[in-house]
């Protein structure tokens, strides 16, 4: 019975676990951050990163504005003005109720830049909150690169540091023992500190867009494992009354 018990909360609990951290999609040594998404003022600002810089080639299709409105605690009219530039078929901007699409083609992305640039709704289930955080923050100059630029943690990717104007520009030093690392060469609009707060914000951001339920999960999680602590007090002293004519 004490083994049942046992086996069932470390389930149970495990279930309250967000499990991107298992997912990550690259090895090495990546930052650990911790991000909360039950900050809405971190939510809000990861969104305006978001919508400002990414959105125009990063579609997150499998989320509708007014439901990330409602999440992150804005109106309906400020998702209204300040999220939807999307129009439709007769030049219409799209409603609040519509799936977070951008009008960029398949066709258009494939001549731009020569592959299509993926949707972004799971990216921090699929890779994990550290790597994308190390990802944006991993540009450098790379004269090499069609675009003048590289990452540290995706090689030859085919993104450019659509951040720049934030960061400034790094580039990639190699010490006398072999080591690489990134040092800034031209500052940005932000101060490094400011840029780091910013990437957070927009982890932030992608992590709740990957699991919308999660604060949710949890929360009905804890309930569950306090239902079942209950259970199996009132299960244990049943089983003692039904049995103890036979011990």
């Amino acid at each position: 019975m004490k083994t049942l018990i046992a086996t069932l909360f470390v389930a149970l609990a495990g279930l309250t676990v967000v499990p991107a951290a298992s997912a990550a999609g690259s090895s090495g040594d990546l930052p650990s951050i911790s991000v909360d998404v039950s900050d809405q003022a971190a939510l809000q600002r990861g969104a305006r990163l978001y919508m400002n810089y990414c959105m125009a080639c990063h579609s997150t299709q499998y989320m509708r504005y007014n439901r990330v409105g409602r999440d992150i605690g804005l109106t309906e009219e400020q998702v209204v003005d300040n999220f939807i530039f999307t129009t439709d078929a007769e030049g219409e901007l799209v409603g609040a109720g519509e799936l977070m699409k951008n009008a960029m083609t398949d066709a258009y992305a494939e001549e731009a830049f020569g592959v299509t640039p993926p949707d972004l709704t799971m990216t921090t289930r699929i890779h994990g909150e550290d790597w994308v955080y190390a990802f944006l923050k991993g540009f450098y100059v790379d004269e090499s690169r069609p675009l003048g630029a590289n990452n540290k943690v995706f090689d030859n990717v085919g993104m450019p540091h659509i951040l720049w104007e934030l960061q400034g520009w790094q580039e990639k030093v190699v010490d006398d023992d072999g080591n690489e690392r990134l040092e800034l060469v031209q500052g940005g609009s932000m101060s490094q500190s400011e840029y780091d707060r910013a990437v957070r914000d927009l982890v932030t951001y992608l992590s709740y867009m990957g699991e919308p339920m999660q604060l949710d999960r949890q929360r009905i999680g804890l309930y569950v494992i306090i239902f079942l602590a209950i259970f199996s007090i009132l299960a244990y002293f049943l089983k003692k009354e039904y049995w103890k004519d036979v011990h």
